[in-house]
């Protein structure tokens, strides 16, 4: 005879072998009995998080949890939150206004700072670190946000920082300009005469 599954416990296979593994126990929001059973899992459009929908045994009904990987800030206190878009978004909006910004492009700059923060493999970072994250993603979205951003972050204190960081700008658009642009060849030497195909021979 087998040995007995744990309560809570879902049976998987891996490798073709039936296995268990202790699953924390979702409790039924309706009736609160201390399980719940998965009719329907889906996966989130950017992979970050998954949504399961859930059926309790005891009362009948459904609903819907969603799972993600955990990721806090440690803020300038030492106190820690968890990752939130949406003060990514607040905290980039107020450096938006007046320019040519939408929600969605909000939500996507959001967005592309989890991934970035995501993928240092951190389960904590510091609230600051965030911040740098943000600088890169919204100088691409907006020059002008950015700079209004940046200011405030890092604390521009004189014209001189402002001058340096759109002077930084300038180089990296010239630079980006002078990789797109063809590279024409040398100016034909006027003395060499023209070229040996176009020379009509002699009768």
């Amino acid at each position: 005879m087998g040995a007995r599954a744990p309560q809570g416990a879902r049976w998987h296979r891996v490798r073709g072998r039936s296995l268990w593994s202790e699953a924390a126990l979702v409790h039924c929001p309706f009736c609160r009995h201390a399980d719940s059973r998965v009719v329907d899992s889906r996966t989130s459009d950017d992979g970050s998080s998954i949504r399961r929908r859930r059926q309790c045994p005891q009362c009948g009904r459904r609903f819907t949890t969603v799972e993600t990987a955990s990721l806090s800030v440690v803020k300038r206190s030492g106190a820690t939150e968890p990752f939130s878009r949406e003060k990514i978004v607040n905290g980039v909006r107020k450096a938006c206004q007046g320019r040519p910004v939408s929600e969605d492009d909000l939500a996507l700059l959001a967005q592309r700072v989890e991934e970035l923060v995501r993928s240092t493999g951190s389960a904590e970072l510091d609230a600051y670190e965030i911040g740098l994250t943000i600088l890169g993603p919204l100088r691409e979205l907006d020059e002008v946000a950015y700079l209004r951003f940046a200011s405030v972050y890092q604390a521009f204190d004189s014209l001189d920082d402002f001058e340096a960081a759109i002077t930084s700008l300038r180089a990296e658009h010239e630079a980006s300009r002078s990789d797109t642009e063809p590279h024409a060849g040398p100016d034909p030497d006027p003395s060499a005469g023209p070229p040996a195909s176009t020379v009509a021979p002699a009768r």
